[in-house]
Parts: C-alpha cells; sequence; structure tokens
C-alpha cells in the first residue's frame, strides 16, 4: 500500500506498531485460554466481583438469556471480563470472556472515533459538504455534512418499520437484510440515497443507522482505504483490539456466538436471520466483552484521541428547532447515575442486546454483551456500572413534593414516535405510554419513578424558565417535547 493510502502519519504509525507487537502477544496467551469462562487481572475486588456475578446471574435467569460476557474499567484499565452461559445451545458451547457477538449500534462509537482521528489529522473536514469525500451520495436540496451525520442531525430517514420486535421489522428489507454485499458500503447507499431527507440538515434529530454509511463513504473517501480497513488502523489496533471484526457471515470466525431470541410463549428460539454487510458502519461489527473494555481504556486514556478531540466528540449538537432528542453526541450516548455524568452506547438486533458505558472522571467503564434480541443489556449494565463505581443497590424512598411543583409538565411530551402523556391525579402526577399507565412516584423534587420500572422522569426548566422532562431509562437520556 502507498504512503499517500495510509490514514496516519508515520510518527503515529511507529505507535501503532508497538502496539501490535504487544497485543500479538496477549492475542496468543487469550487462545490458549479461550475455553475458560474468565479472565482477570485479580484488581477488581472480591466483593465488587461477588455482586457483579449475582447481577448477571439474576439477570440470565430472569430475562432468559443464553449467553452473557462482561467487562470492566477501573483506574482506566482493563480489570476484569468473564462469560457466562452459553454462546451455543444447539452444540452446548459456554459462553467465555473471547466470545464475539454483535455489537449492533456499539459500531457507531467505532465509526465515530476513526472520523474523529482523521478530522484531528487533517484528513476530514466534518464540516465540508460529505460529497467531497463520498460522491456517490447523491446532491441535496441542502448540504450534509460528516459533523451532522455522527450526530444524527443529517436529515438521513431511518428504517421503514420499527426496529422491534424483529418480528415485524423482518418485513422491511433494510432491517431484515438477507443479502450479502461484497462492499458494504456501495449496497448500503443504494437502500436509501435517492430517497429525500426527512428534514433540513442540523435542524431536527432524526436517529439514523443510514446516515452511519453515509458516515463511512466519507472515511474511505478521506482517507483511501475500505472502511473496516481504516477503522483497524486508526482504533482497532491501537486500542489493543485484535477480536473486533465486521459481522461477515461467510467468514469463520473464531469464537463466534450464535444469534437468539424468544416466541411469542416466551421460548428461547434461533434470532430471525440478519446479513449486516450493508450497515457496518451503524450496526454490523462483531467484538468481545475485553475488546470493547480496551476500546473504553483507549478512549479515556487519550491513546485515541487528544482531549481536546475526544471533547468535541463528546458536545452534544443541538438541532434547531427544538423538538425532542436523545442526550447524543457524535457517535455517542449520554446520561447518568447517582449523578455521575456518563458516555456509551447500546445496541440492538437480531439475536444480541448490548451496552457499554463509561463514567469518565471516574475512570470506570462497563461492558455487556449478551446473545438474545430479547434481553435488556442497558439495564444490566447500569447495575454492574453502579457496582463499580461503588454505590449500593438502588432502593426507591419517596419523598412528599408540594403538587405546586407540577404546574406546567401535564401535557403530551413526545420525541420522534415515542410518547409520553402526564397527567394530574390529586397530588401526584401519572404517564401513559402507549396502552400502559404508570403512577409517578418522587424520589426528589425533581426525578419521579415510573413504578414497577427503573425509568425516572426529571422534571427541569430550561434557561428561559421553561418546563423540560428529561426521560432516564437505564441511564440513557432523552429529552421530550412538549407538544400538547
Amino acid at each position: 500500500m502507498s504512503q499517500k493510502a495510509h490514514c496516519i502519519d508515520a510518527g503515529l504509525r511507529h505507535q501503532i506498531d508497538r502496539a501490535v507487537a504487544t497485543t500479538c502477544a496477549w492475542l496468543l496467551a487469550s487462545l490458549l485460554v479461550a475455553n475458560s469462562t474468565a479472565a482477570q487481572t485479580g484488581k477488581l475486588a472480591a466483593e465488587k466481583q461477588a455482586r457483579i456475578e449475582n447481577a448477571i446471574s439474576k439477570f440470565m435467569t430472569e430475562s432468559q438469556t443464553p449467553g452473557v460476557s462482561a467487562a470492566v474499567v477501573q483506574d482506566g484499565e482493563l480489570v476484569w471480563s468473564a462469560g457466562f452461559g452459553m454462546a451455543d445451545l444447539e452444540n452446548s458451547v459456554p459462553a467465555t470472556s473471547n466470545t464475539l457477538y454483535r455489537l449492533g449500534s456499539i459500531s457507531k462509537p467505532l465509526t465515530a472515533t476513526a472520523a474523529m482521528a482523521l478530522w484531528e489529522h487533517g484528513r476530514l473536514d466534518l464540516d465540508s459538504p460529505v460529497q467531497k469525500y463520498c460522491p456517490a451520495f447523491p446532491q441535496k436540496p441542502w448540504p450534509v455534512t460528516t459533523r451532522q451525520l455522527l450526530g444524527n442531525l443529517g436529515g438521513i430517514r431511518s428504517y421503514n418499520v420499527p426496529e422491534q420486535p424483529y418480528s415485524v421489522s423482518q418485513s422491511d428489507p433494510e432491517v431484515g437484510n438477507t443479502r450479502h454485499f461484497d462492499n458494504g458500503i456501495e449496497g448500503g447507499l443504494k437502500f436509501f440515497a435517492n430517497d429525500p431527507l426527512v428534514a433540513q440538515p442540523g435542524t431536527h434529530f432524526n436517529y439514523s443507522t443510514h446516515g452511519y454509511t453515509v458516515a463511512g463513504c466519507a472515511i474511505e473517501g478521506a482517507c483511501g482505504q475500505k472502511y473496516a480497513d481504516a477503522v483497524r488502523e486508526m482504533v482497532l489496533i491501537p486500542a489493543g483490539m485484535l477480536q473486533a471484526r465486521p459481522d461477515e457471515r461467510f467468514a469463520i470466525v473464531p469464537f463466534r456466538t450464535r444469534f437468539y431470541s424468544k416466541d411469542q410463549s416466551g421460548a428461547v428460539m434461533n434470532a430471525e436471520f440478519l446479513d449486516a454487510s450493508y450497515k457496518v458502519p451503524g450496526g454490523g461489527w462483531l467484538s468481545s466483552a475485553p475488546d470493547m473494555a480496551r476500546f473504553e481504556a483507549a478512549i479515556m486514556n487519550n491513546r485515541l484521541l487528544k482531549r481536546p478531540t475526544r471533547d468535541t466528540m463528546w458536545t452534544q449538537p443541538m438541532p434547531s428547532d427544538g423538538l425532542g432528542r436523545l442526550a447524543y453526541g457524535l457517535g455517542w450516548q449520554f446520561g447518568a447515575v447517582e449523578d455521575v455524568k456518563i458516555v456509551g452506547h447500546g445496541g440492538s438486533q437480531q439475536g444480541t442486546s448490548t451496552m457499554i458505558w463509561m463514567a469518565p472522571d471516574a475512570r470506570a467503564g462497563v461492558v455487556v454483551l449478551t446473545n438474545s434480541d430479547s434481553s435488556n443489556a442497558p439495564r444490566l449494565a447500569i447495575q454492574l456500572l453502579r457496582i463499580v463505581l461503588g454505590f449500593p443497590e438502588h432502593e426507591h424512598s419517596e419523598v412528599a413534593v408540594d403538587p405546586k411543583v407540577f404546574d406546567g409538565y401535564v401535557g403530551i411530551w413526545q420525541l420522534g414516535d415515542f410518547k409520553v402523556t402526564i397527567a394530574r391525579e390529586g397530588d401526584r402526577l401519572s404517564a401513559q405510554i402507549r396502552d400502559q399507565k404508570y403512577s409517578l412516584s418522587p424520589e426528589s423534587v425533581r426525578e419521579h419513578v415510573l413504578k414497577g420500572t427503573d425509568a425516572h422522569l426529571v422534571l427541569s426548566v430550561d434557561r428561559n424558565g421553561r418546563p423540560e422532562i428529561t426521560f432516564r431509562e437505564s441511564g440513557i437520556d432523552a429529552y421530550l417535547n412538549l407538544v400538547k
């Protein structure tokens, strides 16, 4: 490959060569213990490990999840990882710390980090029209930039049907794709590139895996490499991630799990078929739990990006329409636990539910990967993060609140197709979500729990004194817009 084709300069390449030598030694060692269910450094306190293992065991029993792999980062280092249950029920193959799972949308932070590395090295202008790097994406009535694509503000549409349940989503060939594309960027663009934008770029938050296909195309154009090769060079190798790879269904992939779901009776079954070759940048990577923990550690230790670049990636762009949106930066979701700010991403697709969380100020993080799309990895991940941060198990305690606090919050609040109807019932509030009604129980003046769930509504006011509601579930924040 010519020097021109490389995404990064020679000095950084020398650092990567050293990383390769180190990680190759790790890989050889890991292969020798591949059948082990745990890999650890002894730095995780026994009490925390016991609490984590108990939480995972309870989660698997309640959710009937066949296999789970998890990992923990403390003080900016991978300190523990383990596998639980089965990676393959039919052949009685146990899940281990090296089992590879579909990441789903956790693929987006990998793509965003690669794009930001190119920006940092002057190879990709985040604010130029994306056609400068991806001429295959047609011109639209307004310019579309890579920054907008990474922040889900590019106006690119999403799937035609809800991504879940997958039994319904299979009717959309974009969600249940069965075709294989040797050139996934080119094939993926054909699904949506000629469609009109759903909004003027920069004005409206619209979560879109398709938008990340365009961002992947921009990465290819900016550095002259195939998307996956660019991510491998700029992200995987420097972070020591030698297991992560695209979900290639024809390849023989060591340690890849089988993928599961549930039927209408709740029985475990094989998941619907998916060929993810058309959406690798936004939802088509495989990885292991320790590899994703290495990714977290590399991000927190500024080994992949300089701190100012990371801060830019973790800054939330604001859509100009002021409507509902996820708490989202450039490829990363935001939330909180016990007022500690956290950053990460979740993923869900056929045969998987995944979540990674970091508390950067505490230099801590967790990874949860499962092989069932009927599981709730975000719920388990926030439990594990609480343990790692030393927080006790959350116990709801209701407090008395002056009903005047509720003034201004009654009405219909919305984010995309998600609606919450808030009503006043005497001295309390209730929330109607679809056909389910929940009583709201205040834990403080601001935070109200939807009884029977781990979801909170956080009541606040904006800088103009107008009421705001943040919907917080499993640590993930979404800002709702009052529409009626």
